[in-house]
């Protein structure tokens, strides 16, 4: 991270604590390979992983970054995604068209936060945190960008493995539409796709209509 590589090297001899808790985020972190969600690879084959996931995300910023609403610091961006799902670990992943599964969430995963990012040295806890926590407040433009991927990725996989999720859960144009209402603040370039990608998904049956969730 930034601070941490400004100060130069660290010796292991001289604070063997510091490198051995950064590891131990690391293996912990491992565990996040395993937190399922119920977005589907676009071949359909299982659903994606919340490591998978973050990845992904980080691979979408790089390429996509011209799309922010405006400047923006790519690697505080590719920090935020990289560490924004970590509280799955222990909070698990919530459908976000499931809302009962919703209550709770927030404090599930604030309670995930002290213990995860606890587990790193009292900086970089802090650091880390402060990036969980900007991604989810959703305030600056580092974070509105972050958020606009977070939302698209979905969007993309289900349209390329011909509704995934959408058709698994019945959702609707209206839920998808405020689920990607995100894009348009934080990505404004990608709001046109989206919004044509949302037509075409309800026409190809994909997303149910307005029409069908009041029948």
């Amino acid at each position: 991270m930034a601070d941490s590589a400004a100060a130069g090297p660290i010796s292991v001899e001289a604070d063997p604590d510091v490198l051995a808790r950064r590891l131990r985020f690391v293996l912990e972190a491992d565990r996040l390979k395993s937190v399922l969600r119920r977005t589907r690879l676009v071949d359909g084959s299982r659903h994606e992983n919340s490591a998978e996931h973050s990845w992904h995300l980080a691979l979408m910023a790089v390429l996509l970054a011209d799309t922010a609403a405006a400047r923006v610091d790519l690697l505080r961006v590719l920090s935020m995604l990289l560490v924004h799902d970590v509280v799955e670990i222990d909070a698990d992943d919530t459908f976000a068209y499931d809302a009962a599964a919703n209550v709770g969430k927030e404090e599930r995963e604030r309670l995930a936060a002290d213990r995860l990012f606890g587990l790193l040295p009292a900086g970089e806890a802090r650091e880390m945190r402060g990036l969980w926590e900007e991604f989810e407040a959703g305030e600056t433009a580092d974070a509105r960008f972050a958020v606009a991927l977070d939302r698209l990725q979905p969007l993309l996989l289900n349209m390329a493995g011909g509704g995934g999720s959408w058709r698994e859960h019945a959702v609707t144009r209206a839920q998808v539409l405020r689920r990607m209402e995100p894009i348009r603040h934080g990505a404004p370039a990608l709001w046109s796709y989206v919004a044509r990608t949302v037509d075409e998904a309800c026409a190809a049956g994909h997303i149910a209509t307005d029409e069908t969730e009041s029948a």
